[in-house]
């Protein structure tokens, strides 16, 4: 009898985290390797949010708070949700998680039976399926191809509804394929989801504010106010702000599903980091100028490494809405011959030949539920996605 739980047979590791330290432990070893596999800014905290958390040191706020989060940030959360989708939330509907991720996990623990469904559009954030089934649950994916954008259908969703189900999870701008829902987009699939009230809305928005060509983000909740009672909104302050490692996500949602989901926590982490919420306090209600202008930057990445990537033989690459990640199909090089002598059978082999021969770490996009394809976060430097995208352009040139 193994020592360790059954659990473990239903979930597999984070491939990003995976691709990332592979990357890391060769650089470590030497070799010169551009990791593209982590979704993370290079951009730094904006000043004013680490002077607010200096300045929470200092004032001796370093104890244990409520485990659902600190008063003045739920006041600062209540305010965004009111003044950016006009949501409107009491301080009992709000919780405060160690990130994104542990808000997500919290609902589906504080949810699911087992054998309850969870439809999940595909490709997908890898952890989505993973936490699902930790929590008892079935994922349900349904794949959304490049031909609709990557956003899932209408009729498709009519479809993957069953009496079981339990939850959809929706993710716009979308990690892993940037593609992000219009008003229109999101109008048709809330039209299905009123006339099914079994089934509530998982919204993970962590990318809300990082949209490019004059898109006007919306969120389900806020389109059609009849999901208001069964709808969880989940955001944070990792991407946008470039808080990765400070951990604050937070939600609003239904007062009951809220307090489940802080009986989950106050058995787990309990609190967030004291600090971390103070200068989240600072982001959410300090300047923002600083977003648009690092979207600027993130635009003109996107834009080189779409145009970069589709110059390479067997690439296709769609050019996203939202987020900063790409997701080309690499369909054109599977059959090929690498110049190791290995045939290209799938995307995990296309990526792992990648890094062996060209020092470029990318995501198989088997991971996030589609392939072949792979994912790339232009969230780096510049110059390091043009060297990469040349390396690409020669790995891909050199296959036979």
């Amino acid at each position: 009898m193994s020592f360790l739980s059954a659990a473990l047979d239903r979930v597999k590791p984070s491939a990003t985290i995976a691709v990332t330290d592979k990357a890391r432990a060769l650089k470590a070893a030497g070799r010169n390797v551009i990791g593209l596999g982590s979704g993370e800014p290079d951009f730094d905290t904006p000043a004013n949010i680490k002077l607010a958390a200096i300045h929470a040191i200092e004032a001796g706020k370093t104890k244990y708070t409520a485990v659902d989060g600190i008063p003045e940030l739920k006041d600062a959360i209540i305010a965004k949700f009111s003044r950016e989708n006009g949501l409107t939330y009491k301080p009992n509907q709000i919780i405060v998680g160690t990130g994104g991720k542990q808000v997500l996990y919290n609902a589906l623990m504080a949810t699911l039976n087992p054998g309850d469904e969870v439809i999940i559009p595909a490709p997908y954030w890898v952890s989505y399926p993973e936490m699902v089934a930790l929590a008892g649950g079935v994922s349900v994916p349904v794949v959304c191809t490049s031909d609709f954008g990557f956003k899932l259908q209408a009729q498709a969703l009519e479809a993957a509804i069953t009496p079981k189900t339990k939850w959809i999870i929706l993710c716009s701008p979308s990690n892993p394929t940037g593609a992000a829902y219009s008003r229109a987009e999101l109008k048709a699939l809330t039209d299905v989801l009123v006339k099914h009230p079994h089934v509530w809305v998982m919204t993970d928005d962590m990318y809300e504010h990082l949209v490019y060509d004059d898109f006007v983000f919306t969120t389900p909740a806020q389109i059609e106010p009849k999901l208001y009672d069964r709808t969880l909104t989940v955001n944070g302050v990792s991407k946008a702000y470039c808080m990765t490692g400070w951990r604050i996500g937070y939600a609003g949602g239904p007062a009951e599903l809220i307090k489940a989901m802080s009986t989950i926590q106050s058995q787990s982490t309990s609190n967030p980091s004291s600090i971390s919420q103070w200068a989240a306090v600072e982001a959410l209600n300090g300047p923002q100028e600083f977003i648009p202008a690092n979207n600027a930057v993130f635009k003109e990445r996107r834009d080189l490494v779409v145009a970069m990537l589709n110059q390479a033989n067997g690439i296709h690459c769609p050019r996203p809405e939202g987020a900063f990640y790409v997701y080309p199909s690499c369909a054109g090089t599977i059959g090929k011959t690498a110049p190791s002598g290995k045939v290209l059978a799938n995307d995990e082999d296309f990526v792992t030949e990648l890094l062996e021969t060209e020092g470029v770490a990318v995501v198989q996009g088997s991971a996030f539920g589609l392939g072949p394809a792979f994912r790339i976060s232009y969230a780096t430097k510049t110059s390091d996605l043009e060297d990469a995208c040349k390396r690409i352009q020669r790995f891909c040139g050199n296959l036979r």
